[in-house]
């Protein structure tokens, strides 16, 4: 090989690999690995989509004024604003 293996910058030695072997070897828990949480949490029984936004500079930094003071994110001030206007 070309060099030193690393991940996330911290060199990966002979024993973590050993130890990784002998991991795989012995098995997973499946039922543990499906309960890590991966990901981040729904907001409801369905997958949630993603939708892409355009915003002009004032739009965005009004978003972001309002945001931080009241202690939101941009995402929930727009879905908030979404709800009320479907009200």
């Amino acid at each position: 090989m070309g060099g030193e293996e690393t991940i996330n910058g911290v060199p990966v030695t002979e024993e973590q690999i050993s130890a990784w072997a002998a991991e795989a070897e012995a098995g997973y828990d499946i039922d543990a690995l499906k309960r890590r949480g991966r990901g981040r949490p729904g907001r409801g029984a369905e997958p949630a989509q993603v939708v892409a936004l355009r915003l002009t500079a004032e739009e965005l930094a009004v978003l972001d004024a309002r945001a931080a003071r009241e202690h939101k994110s941009r995402s929930d001030l727009i879905r908030e604003a979404i709800t009320a206007y479907a009200a």
